[in-house]
């Protein structure tokens, strides 16, 4: 396949720069099994639940993982945490500056917080961060990673909305976008339909807002990233596997972690990585379903929502969205997608 199969025309008015007012206001357009598209709002969620779903949430938290600092020199550095290397101290990351950083690069964020560069591999770079308090540090001076689409600064605002409400494992460096619509409130109404809420944690990387850059979708590398699934998860699943129930995605991260962790035709619980990519003609194994925002043109994520419905079928989805004013993107609306049926 190839990466024109996944591209559409968006204007640029339909990209959501801001969150909506309430966090469960968006609109929600439902893929029905079958045929048919049907124009619904978030909040209208507890509808398409049924009594033995499994609704799987990532419970990860995002990261002020955007660092500003100057070098001894004078010059501005841009840091982005990806991930921690050594304790809280040593991180992998990505950097920008006007000249390459070089080891031993002394870096200052604020008084009392600063780092040194002790590796680098093109914009890769493994950075010491010294404060008394690092991860306290990282959250007093550090700015929220908002994907390059915004283009806008961060605004205070971003600190609680760009963060699940059910947000707890700290290590992200994006959110997942369609657990930001959830509120207290919408999981205990899916909870009233007899659906029972579980949690994974996939701490959700830089990557993710890397273009494809191959013409062939199978030539295209992706991103690792680390995932958690408890025990209670892994036996929620089973025990609904065992009595027909769905299993529901919140999220295209969700979807990965499960379809990952699925050893055995049974999700494992336990701590791992993946780089798992998930394009049509991929047999899911775990998900019946999913909640997720509307993507990129030529995303890995596009891809994976049509391998769960179909490409044309998504594509027609977007098409009638994007006539119907939907907003897109991380702070956009949503949509509900059931999986075409495997013999």
């Amino acid at each position: 396949m190839y990466l024109n199969d996944f591209d559409f025309d968006l204007p640029e008015r339909l990209i959501a720069k801001h969150p909506l007012p309430d966090r469960d206001g968006a609109r929600l357009l439902h893929l029905p099994v079958g045929q048919g598209l049907s124009d619904m709002m978030i909040r209208d969620l507890p509808r398409l639940a049924r009594p033995g779903d499994v609704w799987v949430l990532n419970d990860t938290r995002v990261l002020p993982a955007r660092l500003l600092g100057q070098k001894d020199s004078g010059g501005s550095v841009e840091i982005l945490l990806i991930e921690p290397l050594e304790g809280a101290t040593l991180w992998l990351a990505w950097g920008r500056a006007n000249r390459p950083l070089k080891p031993g690069t002394q870096i200052r964020f604020s008084d009392g917080f600063t780092g040194r560069i002790e590796a680098r591999q093109g914009k890769e770079v493994h950075i010491r961060l010294e404060a008394e308090g690092v991860l306290a540090a990282i959250e007093a001076h550090g700015h929220m990673p908002l994907p390059p689409y915004l283009a806008r600064p961060e605004e205070e605002a971003d600190r609680e909305r760009y963060q699940t409400v059910f947000a707890r494992h700290a290590g992200a460096v994006a959110a997942p976008t369609a657990g930001l619509h959830l509120t207290q409130a919408l999981l205990e109404g899916l909870e009233a339909k007899g659906a029972t809420i579980a949690y994974v944690t996939l701490h959700v990387g830089a990557g993710t807002f890397q273009p494809v850059q191959v013409e062939r979708i199978e030539d295209h590398p992706m991103h690792e990233e680390r995932y958690v699934v408890p025990d209670s998860t892994a036996e929620l699943i089973r025990a609904a596997r065992r009595k027909g129930g769905r299993v529901v995605a919140v999220g295209t991260t969700s979807l990965r972690t499960l379809e990952a962790a699925c050893h055995d035709g049974e999700v494992q619980a336990g701590a791992g990585r993946t780089d798992i990519f998930i394009y049509p003609g991929y047999r899911f194994r775990v998900v019946d379903a999913l909640l997720t925002n509307f993507h990129l043109p030529r995303s890995t994520l596009l891809m994976l929502v049509s391998a769960l419905t179909g490409r044309d079928r998504v594509l027609d989805a977007y098409a009638h969205a994007r006539d119907a004013g939907y907003r897109f993107y991380s702070y956009g609306d949503a949509m509900f997608v059931n999986g075409v049926p495997t013999s």
